[in-house]
């Protein structure tokens, strides 16, 4: 008969839990000298006073936790630098607000209960006033009716802002500066930008000078109140201050670079200026654009959904995971690069997949695994997949965390994957190779009731390649 240790027995406890379906609740203790959040990019907008809370009576002693549920940290704190040494652009003080978001990557289905419900409640439930901006919608009618009908499903009292570029028979700019409407929005309990083109959106709530209309200092009133601001797709992208505006391909922007103004522009700045946000990221591959855009404007922290999933943010800044799969976080902290360089290329990135249920706060840079799965870090000596570890279409569907999840759970130390063009071309190209490497400082964490993943701090080195074509011929 095997003996437990009392350290093994309680993990053995709280895997046994998880497996029944029965809530592990552990709670978060603040590090020893806490981490003030910090941004990649300057703010003039100083910090409010903090709200004055009643001292909380000293708890008692706990048990230490153990090492398979307490909060790890993600990597962070060096200053990315570019050629030559010099630091990326120096942290500053974020704003905070009160205020909860829903940054939807976008896909958002009728039937996904997870997200619907968490807007509502946000917003105050049963009865509470949304506003419903299809300001980014093709079709903003028909987009706004459905969101309002899935709104209305799940009790809120939800209504059309009419602020649209391509809502036939209204005046965009005249209705976003009409004091009636920005007074209604300003007493609703939470706000829902509907998918499309992020452009429309700035477009429709910025005067032409730049300055923001009545509707959208409304929409700040509600956030700064304590509401909600949702976004599913373009309404995730206006979320960070910047945004891709109209971008190229994933691999044509690695290929040839990202420029200010053209593939980037101004986004709303809801989630504040030290975090970079993009939608469709799992389905699009779209982390390989997130890294070179949050290069060139000085981030060093991103966060990327994926569709039919959400990340909430709370008022403390903890990101909390819902929906159907996960987010990719990027830190830049510590990334090399030379931006004068022919062809992309950056070493010592920071990855890690969050996946539903998982929580991370922004501030204090710590990660708490799902319940199902406080139980399961994972061994690191543990090596159930054996053999090189790579993919031949890195950018593809769920491409990327297919391969962390394989290399978290094999004997190899480093998994290859690999992006180019068209393998029927002839001549040579560009292509870029992604170098996925386990350090000291990865973590990995495995469901009891599911083969999910939860995969922290893979280095990422990518560089560019030179590729012979046709890549294949006919034996």
């Amino acid at each position: 008969m095997k003996l437990y240790s009392p350290a093994g027995l309680v993990r053995l406890g709280l895997a046994l839990l998880a497996a029944c379906g029965l809530p592990i609740h552990a709670r978060e203790a603040p590090p020893k000298n806490p981490v003030p959040a910090t941004t990649g990019r300057t703010s003039t907008t100083p910090p409010p006073d903090a709200p004055s809370r009643p001292p909380a009576a000293p708890p008692s002693t706990p048990a230490p936790l153990p090492d398979t549920v307490a909060p790890v940290r993600i990597v962070a704190g060096a200053s990315a630098t570019v050629s030559g040494g010099s630091a990326a652009i120096a942290p500053s003080p974020v704003a905070a607000h009160q205020g909860s978001l829903v940054i939807i990557g976008g896909g958002l289905r009728g039937d996904n209960a997870d997200v619907w419900q968490r807007v509502v409640k946000l917003a105050g439930g049963k009865g509470s006033r949304i506003a419903v901006f299809p300001s980014a919608a093709g079709n903003p009618e028909r987009s706004a009716q459905t969101i309002i009908g899935y709104l209305r499903k799940w009790g809120a009292d939800a209504f059309l802002v009419p602020v649209a570029v391509r809502l036939a028979g209204s005046d965009y700019r005249k209705n976003a500066d009409d004091a009636a409407l920005a007074k209604r929005i300003r007493e609703s309990d939470g706000v829902y930008f509907a998918g499309g083109d992020q452009g429309r959106i700035t477009k429709a709530l910025l005067r032409e000078d730049g300055t923001q209309t009545a509707v959208l200092e409304a929409v700040w009133d509600v956030y700064r109140r304590g509401g909600v601001i949702a976004g599913s797709s373009a309404g995730a992208a206006i979320m960070s201050s910047t945004m891709f505006a109209n971008p190229k391909a994933v691999l044509s922007m690695l290929q040839t670079g990202i420029a200010d103004g053209r593939e980037l522009g101004p986004g709303l700045g809801f989630i504040g200026d030290d975090v970079f946000v993009d939608q469709h990221l799992l389905v699009r591959g779209r982390f390989a654009r997130m890294i070179p855009a949050m290069l060139a404007k000085g981030y060093q922290i991103g966060l990327g959904i994926d569709e039919d999933s959400a990340m909430v943010v709370n008022a403390q800044r903890e990101v909390e995971i819902i929906g159907y799969k996960g987010a990719l976080l990027i830190d830049l902290s510590r990334a090399e690069w030379d931006k004068e360089a022919p062809h992309f290329g950056v070493r010592n990135a920071v990855i890690s997949y969050l996946d539903r249920g998982d929580k991370f706060n922004i501030g204090t840079h710590m990660f708490l695994p799902s319940n199902d799965k406080a139980g399961g870090r994972i061994d690191p000596t543990r090596t159930l997949g054996r053999g090189a570890v790579f993919s031949n279409d890195v950018l593809g569907n769920s491409a990327v965390i297919d391969l962390m999840e394989r290399l978290i759970d094999s004997n190899q130390e480093e998994a290859i994957g690999i992006a180019s063009g068209n393998p029927r071309a002839s001549g040579t190209e560009v292509g870029f190779e992604f170098r996925f490497t386990k350090t000291p400082e990865t973590v990995g964490y495995v469901s009891s009731v599911a083969e999910a993943y939860s995969v922290l701090n893979i280095r990422l080195d990518i560089r560019p390649i030179e590729i012979t074509r046709p890549l294949y011929k006919y034996k």
